[in-house]
């Protein structure tokens, strides 16, 4: 999408004070475009660092901003008559597998009802292309790798990731019914700046600074598909102008995976944070925990082939750029 294309789009990003919609919107602003955000604002992690994601934002004067919750219908029908998006980027949701054991309804009402409730908005107002987010937590446990989307996701081993198997599945049943034309995201373990405080990697940096051991699943034989946020943003980016076209069944509906294709061992990925942040952890290993998986592991070929997307961040590269972030923001 060029600068020029951009200008001319009216952009709604829902969880725009959140880690990946802070960053998008910032991006989109930046090149010229208009956006609105919606988010709740809730307490699921330190409300201040939302706070300050959109104070960065409200900077632009195309930028515009709602407080609201996805799960209220009329809240999303009210945004959507008022603002008129071109594009939808649906990055709201309760995120967090082990938050999803004890708070189920939390991700029900989100994940769920707040999806039904953009993807009824999107039907009546007929935005040019909805983009939301999956997750590749809807591989579980499987053991071929690399992750593909033509791999079956019929055994999820969180409910996390069974409400983002589930809004896939809402996805392409409107686009068939409705002609929505709709391209879901499964991300892979994101990272970067201004990022999420329950995310492992921050957890870590706040322990680590503090002389606070850290606690390391399965031993730290763990691997994760770690992308770094701005490379994120560039594949999000560049498929926003391009929304898909109707399949054999009718459907306008494109699935992809956005990750780094190159999953790094998690005691490797503590070592790199060690030595970016200056001094070394005090660790804690404790057995697997209930709804993690062992490895995530994106094949991005199609997004490759389609965008040329290609992940462009090294891990050591990236947790520099996020270690000057974090020392600046909390004073270390």
């Amino acid at each position: 999408m060029t600068t020029e294309e951009l200008a001319k789009k009216r952009i709604l990003i829902t969880g725009a004070a959140g880690f990946i919609g802070y960053h998008l919107a910032k991006r989109l602003l930046a090149c010229g475009g208009r956006v609105h955000g919606l988010d709740n604002l809730n307490a699921y992690y330190d409300v201040k660092l939302k706070r300050d994601r959109l104070a960065q934002l409200e900077l632009y004067p195309d930028f515009s901003f709602t407080e609201g919750d996805l799960s209220v219908g009329e809240t999303v029908e009210d945004v959507f008559r008022t603002f008129r998006p071109d594009i939808v980027v649906n990055l709201a949701a309760q995120a967090g597998v082990r938050y999803s054991i004890d708070h189920p309804r939390e991700y029900i009402d989100s994940n769920i009802i707040g999806f039904f409730n953009i993807l009824e908005a999107c039907r009546h107002y007929h935005p040019e292309h909805l983009v939301y987010a999956s997750s590749s937590s809807v591989y579980g446990n499987q053991q071929k790798t690399p992750f593909s989307t033509t791999d079956p996701v019929d055994h999820p081993i969180s409910l996390y990731a069974a409400t983002k198997k589930s809004d896939e599945l809402m996805a392409y049943t409107y686009s068939h019914l409705y002609g929505i034309p709709a391209t879901g995201l499964r991300f892979f373990t994101v990272y970067g700046p201004f990022g999420r405080p329950d995310m492992a990697y921050f957890k870590f940096a706040l322990k680590i600074m503090k002389d606070e051991p850290i606690m390391i699943y399965n031993h730290g034989d763990m691997y994760r598909d770690f992308t770094y946020v701005d490379d994120i943003v560039t594949g999000i980016v560049s498929l926003l102008d391009h929304p898909p076209v109707k399949d054999g069944q009718g459907a306008a509906y494109k699935l992809y995976n956005i990750g780094n294709n190159k999953p790094e061992r998690l005691m490797t990925f503590i070592e790199t944070l060690e030595g970016v942040l200056g001094k070394e952890a005090r660790k804690e290993y404790l057995p697997m925990q209930p709804g993690d998986v062992y490895q995530t592991y994106a094949d991005t070929s199609e997004l490759e082939k389609d965008f040329g997307f290609k992940p462009a961040t090294p891990i050591r590269k990236g947790l520099e750029k996020f270690a000057r972030w974090f020392r600046a923001y909390y004073g270390y």
